[in-house]
C-alpha cells in the first residue's frame, strides 16, 4: 500500500484520515501514460502536409486523424463513466491505457501508402481510448490526495496529458523529414510508430502492476464522511440531470467547452497556419507548439498552487479566461509579420493562459457540483469541449483554407471574447470547501470494517451529502469522485 506520509489523525475532531507515498507514484504514472496518449493524437497533425503526401490524402483528411479524438468521444463518455462508476480506477486505467497501447501497434501496421484506412483505425482505437484518460485527473486527486493538494495533484494529473501534446508538437518534426523518397518516409515513420508502441507497452505493464484503486484510509474529511454515511440508491440519469440544470455549472459547462475548443483547433491547425506565412518551416511549427503546451504547462502548475493557497476559482478562472482571450488576440495579429520570434512570445503567452486553464475548468466544476459525482460532471465538461473542438476545428480550417489565417484567428478570439463575459457571470459556490470546514465528528470507534475509521454518531447535514447516496461500496465511489470536487483536463486534459 505505501507507508503513511503524514496528514493522519482526526482533522478537526473529525473522521480519521491519512496521506499515502503511493498517492505520488499513481498520480505521475496516470501524468506518464496520459501523456502517450496525448502525443498519438497531434503527431500527424504537426506534419500536416507530410503525411498528406505519404498517404496521398487531402489536408482536411488529415484534419480528421486528430478530429477523430473528438468525435468518439461525444457517444462513448457516458457508458465510460457509468463503468467508472461501477467498477472503479484501476478498471478505467486498464482500459484506457491498454487501449491506448492497442492503437500505437495498429499503426505499426499502417505504414504503406495504401494503409491510411488502417492508420485511421489505430487513431480510432487511441481516441477510445482517450475517453478513459480525460476524467480522471480530479477523481484521482480526489482520491488519493488532501485538501491542501488536491489543486496542485490535479494540475500534475492534466501535466502529463500537455507534456504529451508538447512533445507531439516537438518530436514528429525531428523523426519523419520532409523528404520525397517514399522508401526513407517509410523508416521515419516507422520509427516514430515502433517508439511510440513500445513506450505504451510499458506502461500498459507498469499500470497493471502498480496501479491502485484507492488508499485503505481517505485523504480529506469530505471523502470520509462520504464514505462513511449509509446511503441509498443512487439513479446515473438523475445525476445528470441534476448537474445541467444546475445553472452555474451549466455556464461553466459552455465556456469550459470554448476555451477548450480554441485549443483543439488551434493545436490541429497549427501546422497550416505557420506554414501559410513560414513555407518549409516545419520544425519551427512544431516548436511553436511546443512553446504554447509548456507554457501551459507552468500556466497549469502555478494556477494549481495558486488556488490551494486562496481558493480563489471565481477570479482565478475569469482573470486566466480574459487574458486567454487576449492572448489569442495577440497571436491572431503577430502571425504574419515575418518574425519568427515574435510569433513565438506571443504563442507563449497564449498557451500560458489558454492551456493553463484546463485544470481551473475541472477544479471550478468540481466546486459547483459537490457531492455529485466528479466523473460525471468532468465528462460533461470534456464532452462540451470535444462539441465545440469539433465545431472549431472545421470552421476555423474553411475559414484559413477561404479567407486566410486572421480570419480564422478572429473566429476564434470572437468565442473567446463571447466565453468572457459567460464567465464572469457564474456565481461562485465552493461546496467542497465547505464540506471540508465542516467535518464529520466521530463519537465512536467502531466496526465499520470498509473504512476502519468508526461510526458516524453525527448526522450529515443535507447540504454536504443528500439522502440519495449509495448504500454500497461502488456507490460510494460514484460519490468519492464528487467530494474530489476540486480537479480537470480534462481536457481530457487533456
Amino acid at each position: 500500500e505505501g507507508k503513511v506520509a503524514g496528514g493522519g489523525g482526526q482533522c478537526q475532531e473529525g473522521l480519521h484520515t491519512h496521506l499515502y507515498r503511493r498517492r505520488w507514484v499513481i498520480v505521475l504514472l496516470f501524468s506518464s501514460y496520459s501523456l502517450c496518449n496525448a502525443f498519438q493524437w497531434i503527431q500527424y497533425g504537426i506534419i500536416n502536409n507530410i503525411i498528406m503526401k505519404y498517404y496521398r490524402v487531402d489536408s482536411f483528411t488529415i484534419d480528421w486523424l486528430s478530429m477523430i479524438y473528438f468525435v468518439v468521444y461525444i457517444p462513448i463518455i457516458f457508458p465510460v463513466t457509468w463503468l467508472l462508476d461501477k467498477k472503479g480506477l484501476r478498471v478505467i486505467a486498464l482500459c484506457g491505457c491498454g487501449l491506448n497501447c492497442c492503437g500505437a501497434w495498429l499503426k505499426i501496421a499502417s505504414v504503406r501508402p495504401d494503409l491510411f484506412s488502417v492508420t485511421f483505425l489505430g487513431q480510432t482505437v487511441c481516441g477510445i481510448a482517450q475517453v478513459f484518460i480525460l476524467g480522471m485527473p480530479a477523481r484521482i486527486a480526489s482520491v488519493w490526495f488532501g485538501p491542501n493538494e488536491v489543486s496542485t495533484a490535479c494540475s500534475i494529473a492534466v501535466f502529463g496529458n500537455q507534456m504529451g501534446v508538447a512533445l507531439g508538437f516537438l518530436i514528429p518534426p525531428m523523426i519523419v523529414p520532409n523528404v520525397d523518397d517514399l522508401d526513407q518516409l517509410t523508416y521515419h515513420i516507422n520509427v516514430m510508430f515502433y517508439g511510440t508502441a513500445a513506450v505504451a507497452t510499458v506502461l500498459f505493464i507498469l499500470v497493471i502492476l502498480v496501479f491502485q484503486e484507492k488508499p485503505d484510509i481517505p485523504p480529506s474529511q469530505a471523502q470520509a464522511a462520504i464514505l462513511a454515511f449509509p446511503s441509498r440508491e443512487y439513479s446515473y440519469t438523475q445525476s445528470i440531470l441534476k448537474l445541467i440544470t444546475n445553472i452555474p455549472f451549466f455556464l461553466l459547462i459552455v465556456t469550459y467547452g470554448i476555451n477548450t475548443g480554441s485549443y483543439y483547433a488551434v493545436s490541429t491547425l497549427l501546422n497550416k497556419m505557420v506554414l501559410a506565412h513560414y513555407p518549409g518551416e516545419e520544425m519551427n511549427a512544431g516548436r511553436i507548439g511546443l512553446t504554447i503546451v509548456v507554457s501551459g504547462m507552468v500556466g497549469s502548475i502555478i494556477c494549481g498552487i495558486w488556488l490551494d493557497k486562496t481558493r480563489t476559482y471565481k477570479q482565478t478562472t475569469l482573470v486566466v479566461y480574459f487574458l486567454a482571450f487576449a492572448g489569442m488576440v495577440a497571436f491572431t495579429f503577430t502571425l504574419n509579420l515575418g518574425h519568427l520570434w515574435v510569433v513565438f512570445l506571443t504563442a507563449g503567452l497564449l498557451g500560458f493562459f489558454m492551456t493553463g486553464y484546463l485544470p481551473l475548468g475541472f477544479e471550478f466544476g468540481a466546486e459547483l457540483t459537490y457531492p455529485e459525482s466528479e466523473g460525471t460532471s468532468s465528462g460533461l465538461l470534456n464532452e462540451s469541449a470535444q462539441v465545440f473542438g469539433i465545431t472549431f476545428t472545421i470552421s476555423q480550417g474553411k475559414l484559413i483554407d477561404r479567407f486566410g489565417t486572421v480570419a480564422g484567428n478572429i473566429f476564434i478570439f470572437v468565442f473567446l471574447f463571447v466565453g468572457t463575459i459567460i464567465t464572469a457571470t457564474i456565481k461562485s459556490d465552493l461546496r467542497r470547501q465547505k464540506a471540508n470546514l465542516h467535518p464529520v465528528h466521530n463519537t465512536s470507534v467502531g466496526a465499520n470494517h470498509l473504512l476502519d475509521y468508526g461510526s458516524t454518531a453525527a448526522t450529515i447535514s443535507s447540504f454536504i451529502l443528500p439522502r440519495r447516496f449509495l448504500s454500497s461500496e461502488r456507490s460510494t465511489r460514484k460519490t468519492e469522485e464528487g467530494v474530489c470536487s476540486s480537479i480537470i483536463l480534462n481536457e481530457a486534459a487533456l
